[in-house]
């Protein structure tokens, strides 16, 4: 391994150990300096490590929302003196081009994959493949029951549609709402339609929900939006369970100047989203830190490699923030890079936090 690397490294560690997010984030941003790898040649003690190489197999490799996870990932392995990560898959949510790769990775002899399980049979015999060749795999984005990944990195899908539903009866109690799906089935997404009709059943039974299949590419998804509700004018609410077809809401409510006049919201934060929220187009939105899902898969793997499997990679909640116009103003000034913008300044500290929920004690 390179000097620079490894003392880059090393640091990226006792800081990642020592001072919190604030050093984290001040170390992801110096890693590829040389200046800054020079300086701290004395730092920590650990082991000479190769450059490790991962491969990512995404269902949707030019879709925009996954710009931050892909942030994360190279800040990770920048953080870790590692090669970037590859990033593979599929354009369209195809499940065999996402086998193809997968099988490419561990031929190829990917040191650890980090895979969107987004179909539940596809991927358990190229999983045990991988684990028996002694690379590591984990979930990322999405997961499937009866599969072997070492663990999860993602959003609690059917709870952050249970929730969703719970949020849409505050404001509809009967009557039909549209529900946008990129890709009806798939895990990464079907799990939230299921909690958004489990909630609905529970506290607004009279609500129809009409699910609108958008597609797995960006482009097609503002004219499915369109075309379901210029057949469903009278539809009390016009929602999504992905990033693509909750921009697609933006715009189309935008378009026609229908803010106030029916109630709208979605998922993730895309830029024609963070707009929506901003001037009343959406009422919410849920963010669900794609850039954790990028950088912490590569985080475990790394730290399963070097441990030789003593650190076990635990499930990682990577959260559930409903975003609205109260709360936007952070998210549209900052432009950063953890949301897929352009900007990789430090973002500066509130001068104070308010109050999250309070934790429940486990029973």
């Amino acid at each position: 391994m390179k000097e620079e690397s490894l003392a880059s490294r090393r640091t990226a560690l006792k800081l990642f150990g020592a001072g919190g997010a604030g050093a984290l984030l001040a170390a992801c941003k110096g890693a590829a300096s040389e200046n800054l790898a020079n300086a701290q040649k004395s730092v920590g003690s650990f082991p000479s490590t190769p450059g490790w190489k991962f491969v990512f197999v995404n269902h949707v490799t030019t879709n925009s929302f996954f710009v931050p996870t892909r942030n994360g990932l190279t800040d990770a392995a920048a953080l870790l003196g590692l090669p970037t990560p590859q990033w593979t898959g599929s354009q369209s949510g195809n499940v065999a081009e996402m086998v193809n790769a997968f099988d490419t990775a561990i031929n190829s002899g990917a040191d650890g994959i980090a895979v969107a399980l987004t179909d539940n049979n596809a991927f358990i015999e190229p999983t045990k493949k991988a684990l028996g060749k002694g690379i590591p795999v984990i979930a990322y984005n999405a997961t499937a029951a009866n599969n072997f990944p070492l663990t999860y990195v993602g959003q609690d899908l059917f709870r952050s549609g249970f929730m969703m539903g719970q949020r849409i009866a505050q404001h509809v109690q009967s009557g039909t709402i549209l529900v946008g799906i990129s890709q009806p089935g798939g895990n990464n997404v079907q799990p939230r339609l299921d909690g958004i009709l489990a909630a609905l059943k529970q506290a607004a039974p009279q609500v129809t929900v009409q699910s609108v299949n958008t597609g797995a590419e960006q482009a097609g998804e503002l004219n499915a939006m369109t075309a379901a509700f210029l057949g469903k004018q009278d539809a009390k609410g016009i929602y999504a369970v992905d990033a693509g077809s909750t921009a697609a809401i933006a715009q189309l409510v935008t378009s026609r100047g229908i803010q106030g006049k029916v109630h709208a919201g979605g998922f993730d934060l895309l830029a024609d989203t963070i707009k929506g929220i901003s001037n009343g187009a959406l009422e919410f939105t849920i963010d669900q830190s794609a850039y954790l899902q990028g950088f912490l898969p590569v985080l475990y793997m790394y730290l399963y490699r070097l441990s030789g499997t003593l650190v076990t990679p635990p499930v990682t909640d990577t959260g559930l923030t409903f975003v609205t116009k109260d709360s936007v103003g952070p998210y549209a000034s900052a432009d950063s890079k953890f949301e897929g913008g352009s900007k990789q300044d430090l973002i500066t500290m509130p001068s104070s936090i308010p109050l999250p929920p309070a934790t429940l004690a486990n029973k």
